[in-house]
């Protein structure tokens, strides 16, 4: 009778060691994917928000010359605003000289 429950507990014994779970497989299976993925979502993040940020320099490029024709504009505009200035004094006068 001994013999019979050394060969069954040594049958329980390789039944319970063919169905434990190996982590480790479950951990590299899960894991690599998970980190790889991971990796891929950051870099696309990041690929993105340079994007962004080159097409709001572009857009900052064209704003900066927008603003340096205006003051190029002004400028312009004051000297003629001068001239008109000094051509209406002139008429002014010869109109106090007249009348």
């Amino acid at each position: 009778m001994t013999g019979v429950l050394a060969s069954a507990s040594t049958a329980a014994a390789t039944t319970a060691a063919v169905h434990a779970t190996n982590y480790t497989v479950i951990f590299v299976a899960v894991g690599i994917p998970l980190v790889v993925f991971g990796a891929l979502a950051v870099i696309l993040s990041a690929w993105f928000r340079l994007q962004g940020h080159r097409a709001d320099a572009v857009a900052m490029a064209s704003y900066r010359k927008l603003a340096e024709d205006a003051v190029a504009n002004q400028q312009e505009l004051r000297t003629e605003l001068l001239r008109l200035t000094l051509k209406v004094d002139a008429v002014e006068k010869l109109m106090r000289d007249v009348g």
